[in-house]
């Protein structure tokens, strides 16, 4: 059973504080989970306020299935990313 992992590197630059930083991800991560219905998390620390990582994670019978919605979720990221004030500077996606 294959298993999608797919990494998200995020470049905040709106964000003056780790508050801004918090907000932003907050968001990304709250509507990929009820859009998608994916796990997400975020990876790293938070060393700096302009950068995040963000994992967003599925499972299915089907690699197929997985990496159209990998495709959809990474699209939504960036559509909602851009509309807080950040962009998606790399993604990586892995079947396990």
């Amino acid at each position: 059973m294959p298993i999608a992992f797919l990494t998200l590197e995020l470049h905040i630059e709106a964000a003056q504080s780790i508050k801004d930083r918090r907000q932003v991800v907050r968001s990304l991560k709250d509507r990929l989970r009820t859009t998608f219905n994916v796990s997400v998390a975020e990876l790293d620390g938070a060393e700096l306020w302009n950068r995040a990582t963000i994992g967003v994670v599925s499972i299915s019978h089907s690699r197929d299935y997985l990496d159209g919605l990998m495709k959809n979720v990474e699209r939504a990221a960036a559509r909602i990313a851009n509309n807080n004030g950040a962009e998606v500077a790399d993604s990586f996606l892995e079947f396990l």
